[in-house]
């Protein structure tokens, strides 16, 4: 393993001082007291009506604690946001609304809209800091990890695994499942991510034959991102600073939607008041409002936290040292050979070259061959000159591969080539884990 001289380990007491540094402004008092209010007025409607197995799903989970997690509490803001828009949607009003007949159905059908265009940019602001903030701990990783070929290589397999994940959520929209279940499924992959870092950190699962291959990465990224979840671990310390509020505001946006659902289905007996509109409205404004200044600063205070300082600073860059790549002084008319036995399809070559600066001639032949037991030959990838280049490809036979690099063309000049070359076995998808790993 490469020197580590300079990474600062990272603890929950050293971000904590970071986070001394940063607490969040208090939310409004209004939280808490429009969460009690509307719960109060949804008891009231299921006095009356029993409630329905939906809505008796609605009502215990208003009457839980939220979730612990953060993220997780990400997920339920933005299932609540929807539930809410989709109750929200002008085909599912109550009839009175959709064809108002008095100025009272009017303003009321005035304000459903207003609260409408509330929840759907709130809820683009949400869906914007999760994928940025999925992007960022990614990269966080990434810029850790040698920047050759193997680098690249977990980058696709994350790409694959992202393509496959919305498969997975459009065949469930597409089979008519609900919203509930399709926020169910993204939570689930969302856990399969926190498994996956934990496989980088632990070289295990999806990961293993990759990390073998990593030389470089420094020991102190992977023991991080192997505990970063454990009960006194980095992440608690932020549920622990920033989790009270976004709890509340989970809450207030649960109440919110149980109130609206159980007010549709009892619009005729029931109708809703001025006042119960007018503090709908506002419940709506100081959720909203609450919940992208939470954001706003989550996302500031989050992408500046120093899980790691800079590899520069750490002198990883220095420990990242090239004692892998080789050097080759191809002569003028010749060619250089190297070949690697596949045992498995779907195995990775790989190769990273480039010319050494300062020579007369600045670029060489390359090609890739397969060569079968018989001897023929197959071109894998087509004769092109480089001054650099680094590839790969997934094989689709075993046997024998040639990577060739040529210098047949030049009269006098000879090419001296730094080069990298691997085969690297299948990655195969790891099976289902209960061990969670929150990022």
């Amino acid at each position: 393993m490469a020197s580590t001289d300079g990474l600062v380990p990272i603890t929950r007491q050293f971000l904590a001082s970071y986070y001394d540094k940063h607490p969040f402004p208090p939310l409004s008092d209004d939280v808490s007291r429009l969460s009690s209010e509307i719960r109060s007025w949804a008891s009231d409607l299921l006095k009356d009506f029993p409630p329905s197995q939906g809505e008796k799903l609605l009502v215990e989970g208003a009457d839980r604690q939220p979730v612990h997690k953060i993220d997780e509490n990400m997920w339920k803001n933005r299932e609540h946001m929807e539930e809410i828009l989709f109750l929200l949607d002008h085909s599912r009003w109550p009839l009175a609304l959709r064809r108002p007949s008095t100025p009272e159905e009017s303003e009321l059908a005035a304000a459903f809209n207003s609260i409408r265009g509330k929840f759907q940019k709130a809820l683009k602001t949400l869906e914007s800091f999760q994928v940025q903030n999925s992007e960022r701990v990614f990269n966080i990783v990434m810029t850790y990890m040698p920047q050759d070929f193997r680098g690249t290589l977990i980058r696709q397999q994350r790409e694959r695994s992202e393509k496959n994940k919305q498969a997975e959520v459009d065949a469930l929209v597409n089979s008519g499942g609900s919203i509930h279940d399709r926020y169910a499924l993204l939570w689930k992959q969302q856990m399969d991510r926190r498994r996956q870092l934990a496989q980088l950190g632990s070289a295990t699962g999806v990961y293993k034959t990759l990390v073998k291959y990593l030389v470089g990465v420094p020991q102190v990224l992977l023991d991080f991102i192997k505990t970063i979840n454990d009960d006194d671990g980095p992440m608690e310390e932020q549920r622990h600073r920033y989790g009270p509020p976004l709890y509340s505001l989970t809450a207030l946006v649960l109440c919110i939607r149980m109130f609206i659902s159980l007010s549709w289905g009892r619009f005729e007996a029931s109708k809703l008041k001025g006042h119960q509109v007018a503090v709908l409205k506002q419940a709506v404004d100081i959720y909203t409002h609450e919940f992208e200044r939470f954001i706003s600063f989550i996302s500031e205070v989050f992408a500046n936290s120093p899980f790691f300082i800079s590899a520069e600073v750490a002198g990883t860059l220095g420990a990242r040292k090239n004692d892998e790549f080789k050097e080759i002084s191809v002569p003028a008319g010749r060619s250089y050979e190297v070949s690697l036995e596949v045992d498995s399809i779907n195995s990775y070559i790989a190769w990273d070259f480039s010319l050494i600066q300062g020579k007369m001639s600045t670029d060489v032949g390359f090609s890739v061959e397969y060569v079968d037991p018989s001897g023929q030959k197959t071109l894998i990838l087509p004769y092109r000159r480089y001054e650099s280049d680094q590839g790969n490809f997934c094989t689709c036979m075993a046997g024998m591969y040639k990577l060739i690099w040529d210098n047949s063309y030049s009269t006098f000049f000879k090419k001296v080539v730094r080069y990298k070359v691997d085969c690297i076995p299948p990655v195969v998808e790891p099976a289902q884990s209960t061990n969670e790993v929150e990022r």
